[in-house]
């Protein structure tokens, strides 16, 4: 390994004009027989290796330059503190790794633990703590991007460097020490969610009887981050005692790769035994995708095979089977738990080998794994299976299991990776009023209103929204999985309370915890395969308003996404859920469809249903019910309201956008008809449309906002949101020809012109639910005894009165 000399460094930072450049700054040595001191920190502008050992021969300004950085001056500090402690050696990632040369650096990573193991001291350099005491409390107003405490505790890399060395020792961003790692262990157990037996007895993760299980270890890092996302596998290889080749490039395949490993040296099943909230609804692998997947793991722990047999005993007793009917099969158990089969593992070509107690269920291709080992509450994990094909793949689909006494068999599990998917939303978040804008996301960065998740890295997104004069805000967390995008909103119930708002990147990372800690189906509310369109409501704390979020799947490889800001119903006492549903009329996100089509074209490319007008003169931009016979009655329309409102209809942003129909692609029967004439398809007779146009409102965010500011007058009505023109309309049979003249009636208002097909919907800034009577009394009654209680009851009365009076 490359090591500093102390001395040289400091040398020269003391005389850099006159150093002799021949001096070497950096020697190799054995870490096994040299005494060094380690550095552990967060990364910022560093100095690299070819710059600390051609520093001298630098030009003035590049020199002057380097020395500048903040990562130099860590260097210099850090060496001051080596020398004071005695040590003449000192090792820094940044500039002891010549990262040149593959081969080093895939040696240097392998090796890393081992040298933190073996320094006889590391300094630990916090680079956001000012005071002269270490942070012992999650503060979210200081740490508000790293989960409330010091960033380098959310960092990859730490987690190792922590572990691993004896003597530990951290210092602020002034270099003052505030502790050592054991002053500190206490603390460190509540920030880390480690054990305070690994925190002080490093060699516990070696030792056979009382090394934490592989799931424990792996929740340590479920909530940490690396800039680079094979690092997130790489940093754990020594925690595990492996080694494997860097390959840089292979993403998610990095950690597929350290699992295999850690079976290759292992007997530990607790590695299978991720996912315990059920995060996710299915899943092939029995590998996990990456450490996040370990969350709520920290209490797993391993049983021997000494003590499997009583846990299975106990574990069948709790399922009503009993035991002195049933020795025969006990013994049977018992001579499996002894077998060396259980503790033997092999990684095939048809998936990982393994020795395990099912229970089958009868009649599928399902079973139940039982697993050696326990929950926090002290029961046996089990897994459930599916077989397909030559091995059995992870089903999370929980079966019916029969009761009955687990038999041992060999299985093979499926351990290859799922392909990577990805998916687009297109956010729609510019309507929200009454003060309420996107003020960030997290935990990446989203520029303009396009979001790409993926099923490997960035799976979850967390969009905040907040008020400030209000002092209210929420946020909205989006999730792909398994192709289906799942949505749900989550609300700061504090904000109000606290003398000073904390930042909003303090809620959004309590919110990105809670949406992953959260079962994913609590949060779902649609496939969209079944259900294009969902709605979903929810009310903000102390206030008259819900956020809402509306997904859509577009049918075009991307889900659009609204988010809006409306009025309550009613008076909520505790936030309130709605869903809303509807298969027809995806041509336009803030409309959901009310009625069954009976026609089908395509407009400007892409199929949509329509209604017939039924021989009524209908425009576009008229609003009304239905009768009912089922015709639809106009009780006014949009642009003549808006001349009294005294805004022009006639404005480029409100103007009706024409464009072409066609007949549908999928016809059984196409017409081969003549120019500028096409043919609908659907349920009913099929329609011959001469010259067609369609009329539509525009897609703007002026129009959109037009129909919100009418919503209070036309809550509940449906609206004529597109026309379909021409010059004549002929009725045709299957086989294309002409049976009679059609259209009668169905004549606009300019002359010559016939409007047979419209789509009715209602917007979605229509669709209030009703208001909570109940709600309401139950308000009347608070203010009510409000009003007794503070000897008010005059004042009640004239309420009262107020009230008939208006009536």
């Amino acid at each position: 390994m490359w090591l500093l000399d102390v001395e040289a460094i400091l040398d020269r930072e003391n005389d850099i004009r006159g150093f002799d450049a021949e001096i070497e700054v950096l020697k190799r040595h054995n870490d096994k027989s040299t005494s060094y001191a380690i550095l552990s920190h967060r990364w910022g502008t560093e100095v690299t290796y070819d710059e600390i050992t051609g520093l001298t021969a630098m030009k003035p300004r590049k020199r002057d330059n380097v020395r500048e950085r903040d990562g130099y001056q860590m260097i210099i500090k850090s060496c001051e503190q080596a020398k004071q402690d005695g040590y003449k050696r000192m090792w820094i990632d940044t500039c002891c790794i010549d990262k040149r040369s593959s081969a080093e650096l895939s040696e240097a990573i392998n090796s890393m633990y081992r040298w933190y193991r073996n320094a006889q001291k590391c300094y630990v350099y916090l680079n956001d703590v000012v005071e002269s005491i270490f942070p012992a409390e999650q503060d979210f107003s200081r740490f508000g991007k790293s989960n409330g405490w010091p960033e380098w505790f959310s960092r990859g890399w730490t987690l190792q460097e922590l572990i691993a060395p004896t003597e530990v020792e951290f210092f602020n961003n002034s270099w003052v020490s505030i502790g050592t790692k054991r002053d500190l262990t206490s603390s460190l157990e509540v920030i880390t969610r480690i054990p305070e037996m690994v925190l002080k007895y490093e060699q516990v993760l070696r030792s056979t009887s009382r090394c934490p299980s592989v799931a424990h270890i792996m929740s340590w890092a479920a909530h940490r981050k690396t800039s680079r996302m094979e690092d997130r596998a790489y940093s754990l290889m020594g925690l595990f005692g492996v080694n494997m080749p860097m390959l840089y490039g292979e993403g998610s395949k990095a950690f597929q790769r350290l699992q295999r490993e850690i079976i290759r040296t292992s007997s530990d099943y607790s590695i299978f035994a991720w996912n315990l909230k059920g995060q996710f609804l299915e899943h092939g692998s029995v590998l996990a995708d990456d450490p996040s997947c370990f969350r709520g793991c920290t209490d797993v722990e391993k049983v021997a095979p000494s003590g499997f047999i009583k846990e299975l005993e106990q574990y069948m007793r709790q399922d009503g089977l009993f035991l002195s009917k049933d020795a025969s099969k006990l013994g049977s158990s018992q001579s499996n738990v002894d077998s060396p089969q259980l503790s033997r593992w092999d990684v095939t070509n048809v998936g990982i080998q393994v020795w395990l107690p099912i229970i089958p269920h009868r009649g599928s291709s399902y079973l139940k794994a039982v697993l050696p080992c326990q929950d926090r509450y002290g029961n046996l994990i089990t897994i459930d299976f599916e077989f397909r094909g030559l091995n059995f793949v992870r089903s999370l689909h929980a079966v019916a299991i029969r009761n009955m006494w687990p038999q041992f068999k060999l299985l093979y599990l499926d351990c290859s990776q799922d392909a990577e998917e990805s998916h687009r939303l297109r956010l729609h978040d510019g309507l929200a009023s009454y003060g309420f804008t996107r003020c960030g996301t997290f935990p990446c960065e989203v520029v303009g209103n396009t979001v790409t998740l993926s099923t490997h890295g960035n799976n979850l997104v967390v969009l905040l929204y907040a008020n400030d004069d209000a002092r209210s805000r929420f946020a909205i967390g989006l999730g792909y999985h398994l192709g289906r995008v799942w949505a749900r909103i989550v609300c700061d119930e504090y904000p109000a309370k606290q003398e000073v708002w904390s930042p909003w990147e303090d809620f959004a990372q309590q919110a990105y915890d809670i949406l992953w800690d959260a079962p994913i189906e609590k949060s779902w509310h649609s496939n969209f395969h079944s259900t294009p369109v969902v709605i979903k409501d929810t009310h903000l704390p102390r206030s008259i308003w819900h956020a809402r979020v509306v997904y859509d799947d577009s049918g075009s490889g991307y889900t659009n996404v609204m988010v809006d800001i409306q009025q309550c119903s009613g008076c909520c006492a505790a936030p309130r859920e709605c869903t809303y549903r509807s298969r027809r009329d995806k041509l336009w996100l803030p409309w959901t469809s009310q009625t069954v089509a009976s026609h089908e074209l395509e407009l400007d490319g892409r199929p949509a249903w329509l209604d017939e007008c039924s021989g009524q003169e209908i425009a576009l931009g008229d609003y009304g019910g239905y009768r009912p016979n089922g015709k639809f009655k106009r009780h006014g329309n949009i642009f003549e309201d808006m001349r009294e409102l005294g805004i022009d209809p006639t404005d480029s942003v409100y103007r009706p956008v024409v464009s072409r129909v066609s007949s549908c692609r999928h016809m059984l029967h196409r017409i081969q008809t003549q120019h500028e004439i096409v043919t609908t398809s659907g349920f009913w007779i099929p329609l011959e449309l001469h010259q067609p146009k369609r009329l539509s409102f525009p897609s703007n965010k002026e129009s959109e906002l037009l129909l919100k500011a009418l919503s209070t007058r036309f809550s509940g009505k449906r609206l004529v949101k597109t026309v379909i023109e021409c010059s004549q309309v002929h009725t045709v049979d299957r086989e294309g020809r002409r049976k009679a003249l059609g259209g009668d009636g169905n004549r606009s208002a300019a002359p010559g012109i016939l409007t047979p097909l419209c789509i009715i919907a209602t917007p979605l800034a229509w669709n209030k639910g009703p208001p909570s009577t109940q709600r309401r009394e139950r308000f009347q009654n608070i203010r009510e005894h409000f009003y007794a209680s503070a000897n008010l009851r005059d004042l009640a009365g004239i309420e009262a009165r107020q009230k008939s009076t208006v009536r």
